[in-house]
């Protein structure tokens, strides 16, 4: 069955953002991550539509939004602004987040830094500020896990990237997808041509380059690991996490301490899950989704 959307735009904080959206209703609002789009959430929007009205956006730099020039325009700061405007510029003055990898990243600061517009958030395999920051302080292993960051920073990381057709990100998503039967060929199409979009790379590398923290470097350089005030990342909303714990970027020790920082947390453990879990478990994340949202009416 072809998925049918409304597409539009919107231009608020400077920058043009295109979304996809379903339904009526109350709003949820899905927010990707690296290196994906708005079409990761598809079939949320087909599934959350029916009843809600359902919004995802290409984050800026991403697939159909625009890409403001300068690495300083990916700070954190202003991907929160967006989701905030963006809510705003939908006519809602609220909203449930949902956000996977950088996606969750935004999410968990929108929710710090405004939780009078989030109101109830949902985390998918993303860390939160001060518990990251601990790990790539003290835990080697998340250390390691995240050494990719490093290289993301480099000056070369686009031809890298871009090296035989973006073989490293079609073999990092797509392929696996393919052989699994989460995606089947125009899936990976729809990838392959958001990835294509001209200084898209540059862009979603520009997340990373923007980060104010890094882990520690291979050969011994210090990573950039900011001291916290712990008091100023506490999230004051309900809030779900749904974890694959068989992520190899972001460890399953991102769940401990969470509660310290969360005081309405429930947390949704996936075993046989990769950080792809949105892809891989869609009904079972859908669910427990779903399960969160109706403990509140």
């Amino acid at each position: 069955m072809t998925l049918q959307f409304i597409h539009r735009y919107a231009d608020v904080n400077g920058v043009r953002l295109h979304y996809a959206e379903a339904g009526r209703g109350a709003l949820m609002l899905f927010v990707h991550g690296f290196p994906e789009f708005w079409y990761m959430w598809r079939h949320q929007l087909a599934d959350f539509g029916r009843d809600r009205r359902a919004v995802a956006y290409d984050q800026r730099g991403y697939n159909l939004s625009s890409r403001p020039e300068g690495v300083a325009a990916y700070r954190t700061k202003h991907l929160v602004a967006d989701l905030v405007a963006l809510i705003r510029h939908l006519g809602h003055g609220r909203a449930t987040v949902v956000g996977h990898d950088w996606g969750g990243v935004v999410a968990w600061a929108a929710a710090i830094a405004h939780p009078e517009v989030v109101e109830r958030l949902v985390i998918i395999n993303a860390p939160h500020p001060a518990v990251y920051a601990r790990l790539l302080r003290d835990d080697p292993a998340q250390q390691r896990a995240s050494g990719y960051i490093v290289k993301y920073r480099t000056a070369g990381a686009e031809d890298w990237l871009a090296e035989d057709d973006l073989r490293r990100m079609r073999e990092s998503i797509t392929e696996p997808g393919l052989a699994q039967g989460y995606f089947d060929q125009a899936d990976a199409e729809a990838y392959l041509e958001s990835w294509r979009q001209p200084g898209a790379l540059t862009a979603m590398l520009n997340y990373y380059r923007a980060m104010q923290m890094a882990p520690p470097h291979k050969d011994g350089t210090p990573g950039e690991i900011p001291a916290l005030d712990p008091d100023r990342f506490v999230v004051r909303v309900p809030t779900l996490v749904i974890w694959g714990l068989r992520d190899r970027f972001l460890l399953p020790q991102n769940l401990d301490g969470l509660d310290a920082f969360v005081p309405d947390l429930r947390v949704h453990r996936i075993p046989d899950a990769t950080h792809w879990v949105v892809h891989e478990q869609g009904e079972q994340v859908g669910g427990a989704i779903r399960a969160f949202l109706d403990s509140a009416a």
